[in-house]
This record gives structure tokens, C-alpha cells and sequence, in this order.
């Protein structure tokens, strides 16, 4: 079994504890009111330049470990901001990142930045706790999902004013993610969710099969300024940048040098 295997079973008993606990009737009471989101896909289209996605990441899976001690999430965040990020992702998933729901809100009211929710989403009882939570995006990793699954959760999502950043790692996602969904927003992880290699070149070899029009965001594996400008000469529109920054001694700085703000 792949980690991503042993993550989406994980997270399907997770989910089923959830509704017991909080019924959907009870997250659906919670929602805001159409129009008051941050415009995610938006942001990233609309900066001239690449984006920076700075994510909130308490640890990873293979280690126990914090990728950094202490880390309170609204100073990350707001140091995040101040260095010219120009979206928030936050890791909710507990048991294998040591995330939790309540930090989409959190960040939310320590930012003025558009959310987006990374996890793995299986299940519809998930987008309306997303939404409900705060964000103002969510993540769909195409290699957790039949086609019907990723259909059906990315239509709860946009009926939610939710913007979907559709994840994939080779053509045959690709070709997915385009023909059951025709996505908006397309995430190349430059990580293999099942043996966790790294490869940059991912995001070279699939952007040619990218029809134009889409909002492209290069994920993993990134942590100089000048990948950004070579990702942005081929058209890239942002980079997601998780573990680098988290384990920075000067979160701030780091994330300055990634974004050009100084």
C-alpha cells in the first residue's frame, strides 16, 4: 500500500467519525453568504509575475517531528502576507501532517489572503466543512479519485463559491482532470504521491498538454527564486512552497526571497 493509499483510507474513517459528531445540516448553518470569499483563482491570474501559494505545514509524514518548533500559525501567516505571498495554503489533514480544521479559520482572520484547504478530499461531507471552515479553495488530488468522485466534489465545490485547484502528476491526470472536470485551476505536483520523489521536470514535460487559458501552480520541490523565473519564462502561474519555508529560520525573509518583495 502507497502512502497516499494508507492516507485516503485514513482519512474515509476520519470523515465517517466527523458526520457522526457534526452533522452536515448543522456545517450547511455555518456557510457564508455567497460573494463574501477571496477570489483564489483570481489572485493567482492577476499578479503579474509567478504567484507564491506559502503553505502552513506543521510536519510530514515520514517524520514526527514539527518542521518547526513552536510555530504559532498567525505569525507564519502574517509574515507570509508581509512578504508578499499571494495565497495562504493550509494543511488540514491530522494524523499523517498534524493539521486541523480550525486552522483554516485561524488563518483567515490573521490574513487578508485568499485559503485554500489542502487535504485529501474524498468525500462531499468534506466540501461543505471546507467551505464552512473558511476557505475560500480547495484541493482535489485526481490520484485519490475515481471519475465520478472528482466530478461530483468539484461541482459541490463550485455550488459552494469554492475554487478547486485539480492536482495531478502525470498525462494520464492530466487527461482527467481536464475531460471529467475541464479545471479552471491545475496544480502539477512535482512530488509522486505514491513513492514521494521529486522531479521539477514534471512541471516542464506536462505544461505543453495545458490548454491555454488555465491557471497553472507548480507544486513541490521548490525553493529558489530562480526556479520561479525559469517556471515563469514557460508560463507557470504559481508555485506552492510548503516544507522549504516552514523549516526556515527567518520565515519572512525566506518567503521575501522567493516572491522578489523586499
Amino acid at each position: 500500500m502507497s502512502i497516499l493509499d494508507e492516507i485516503v483510507d485514513r482519512t474515509r474513517d476520519e470523515v465517517r467519525r466527523r458526520r457522526r459528531d457534526v452533522p452536515e445540516d448543522t456545517l450547511r448553518g455555518l456557510l457564508r453568504p455567497h460573494g463574501e470569499g477571496r477570489p483564489f483563482a483570481e489572485a493567482l491570474a492577476s499578479r503579474d509575475g509567478v504567484s507564491v501559494i506559502a503553505e502552513h505545514k506543521r510536519r510530514a509524514p515520514s517524520s514526527s517531528a514539527p518542521l518547526r518548533e513552536g510555530a504559532v500559525l498567525a505569525d507564519v501567516v502574517s509574515a507570509y502576507e508581509r512578504a508578499g505571498a499571494t495565497a495562504l495554503s493550509v494543511l488540514t489533514d491530522g494524523p499523517f501532517f498534524g493539521g486541523a480544521l480550525d486552522d483554516l479559520a485561524a488563518a483567515r482572520a490573521a490574513s487578508r489572503l485568499p485559503v485554500l484547504r489542502k487535504d485529501f478530499i474524498v468525500h462531499p461531507y468534506q466540501v461543505v466543512e471546507t467551505a464552512a471552515a473558511g476557505a475560500d479553495a480547495m484541493l482535489l488530488i485526481v490520484a485519490a479519485l475515481e471519475d465520478d468522485e472528482l466530478r461530483r466534489l468539484y461541482d459541490d465545490a463550485r455550488a459552494l463559491d469554492l475554487d478547486v485547484l485539480v492536482e495531478v502528476h502525470d498525462e494520464p491526470e492530466l487527461e482527467r482532470a481536464l475531460e471529467v472536470v475541464d479545471a479552471d485551476v491545475i496544480g502539477i505536483n512535482n512530488r509522486n504521491l505514491r513513492d514521494m520523489t521529486i522531479d521539477l521536470q514534471r512541471t516542464f514535460d506536462l505544461l505543453s498538454a495545458i490548454p491555454t487559458g488555465k491557471v497553472v501552480v507548480s507544486e513541490s520541490g521548490i525553493s529558489r527564486r530562480e526556479e520561479l523565473e525559469e517556471l515563469e519564462r514557460v508560463g507557470v502561474d504559481a508555485v506552492l512552497v510548503g516544507s522549504h519555508l516552514m523549516k526556515q529560520p527567518d520565515i519572512e525573509a525566506a518567503c521575501r526571497e522567493l516572491t522578489g518583495v523586499m
